[in-house]
């Protein structure tokens, strides 16, 4: 039996560090236009000032080759379209925002759209009844451990078109964190969480390897628009955000709900089973590492980029020094799969793999392009630190990508 080969191994470097000891890349978004141009964006961190910086690359040639263009005063950032404009988010603490009006080849100054403190991975950008659906997470406490405990994931809208430069146009939903919501004494039998923990503590699982408190982070947003579908809603009022699931065990996704009221506010909550029993988690590939969601029109089907874990029952104080943090922490193979519904999941194949574990392969965001899916990755090479601190943004594509569907 031959082994599975990989939908994309060949690579094209968007940007490399130039010291993988110190400095790191992070967060790809990618964005396609119209005109079948591709904005990426990353940011890197200098671990010896604790510098972050942005930067936006195009590519002209299917993502064969990039260009650089500037640099942004932020990080987490994502490109995305609205009218015939190109805006990236993001957040240096304060949420933050620029447009392009020309491709990409010149941008605006930073806007301030919120002086609280934010957080947020390169997630998806959903366009709908003539709006735009983005998650941004707020920090509601601060916290001295990591605080994805008390992150809000707020669903922003905006309309098509209009200048979302100004706070004015956007719309928050409400706010609701995992540490107000939820008692973890109250998910018997899922197994999470999976290590003892308090909520303003980190537990040593291990000599050196700890485990902060659970949480959920760097969600996505999606709409049902299946008749069928259990969760439908055939006001189109309602959105289902999916997020990472830290809690210690892998293939685990949190999930809530927002809806959009008469009166133009929109209302955070949980969604509910048949039973009447509220649902935190569902099963979900990957779902303890970001993940990147998009919807195919021409398939009708939801694409999820996701990194596989394949041993995370080991014990964490037999995990080798290579092995970055926890047992549910490996990142070194991308996956994709496709699904109906965003609750049952297909395997479509291994996007990309490292052969050792810092040569990471995760953290990636994806667009359609034409007939192909463009996917850019958080990844290392054999000069990473390790598979967290990542040296390199590596672009693949995946060519036809819609006959993978079976």
């Amino acid at each position: 039996m031959n082994k599975i080969t990989p939908l994309a191994p060949t690579m094209s470097i968007i940007h490399h560090s130039p010291d993988p000891q110190h400095i790191f890349t992070y967060s790809p978004g990618v964005c396609v236009l119209k005109s079948g141009r591709i904005i990426a964006t990353l940011d890197t961190l200098d671990s010896r000032n604790g510098e972050k910086i942005g930067y936006i690359y195009i590519s002209d040639d299917g993502g064969k080759s990039w260009r650089f263009v500037t640099n942004f005063p932020f990080y987490h950032a994502r490109p995305f379209i609205s009218g015939d404009s190109v805006y990236i988010i993001g957040h240096y603490d304060k949420l933050m925002i620029i447009r392009s009006d020309d491709e990409g080849e010149t941008w605006s100054e930073a806007s301030v759209l919120d002086e609280n403190s934010w957080h947020q991975a390169p997630c998806n950008v959903l366009h709908a009844k003539g709006n735009v659906y983005l998650v941004m997470e707020r920090v509601t406490e601060k916290l001295n451990v990591w605080a994805v405990s008390v992150l809000a994931p707020v669903l922003m809208r905006a309309k098509e078109g209009t200048d979302l430069l100004k706070r004015e146009n956007w719309t928050f939903a409400s706010e609701i964190t995992f540490k107000s919501s939820i008692n973890p004494e109250d998910l018997n039998y899922f197994g999470a969480p999976f290590y003892p923990f308090e909520f303003d503590k980190v537990t040593e699982v291990a000599p050196g390897r700890y485990y902060h408190p659970m949480g959920w982070l760097e969600s996505n947003v999606v709409q049902y628009t299946d008749p069928n579908h259990i969760w439908y809603d055939e006001k189109g009022c309602t959105f289902h955000i999916w997020m990472r699931a830290h809690t210690g065990s892998t293939n685990i996704a949190a999930m809530i709900k927002v809806v959009e009221i008469e009166d133009g506010t929109m209302t955070t909550a949980f969604e509910k089973a048949p039973t009447g029993k509220p649902i935190v988690y569902f099963p979900f590939p990957g779902g303890q590492m970001k993940f990147h969601i998009i919807y195919d029109e021409k398939t009708k089907l939801y694409w999820l980029l996701s990194t596989q874990s394949t041993d995370s029952a080991v014990k964490a104080a037999l995990l080798p020094k290579e092995r970055y943090d926890l047992p549910d922490n490996e990142r070194q193979r991308l996956v994709l799969h496709f699904s109906k519904n965003c609750i049952d999941w297909v395997f479509a194949g291994l996007v990309d793999k490292g052969v050792k574990a810092c040569e990471s392969r995760h953290y990636a965001s994806m667009d359609i392009l034409g007939d192909d899916l463009i996917i850019l990755s958080r990844s290392g090479d054999e000069n990473a630190l390790n598979p967290h601190q990542t040296d390199m943004i590596s672009a693949h594509k995946i060519e036809n990508f819609r006959d993978l569907v079976y």
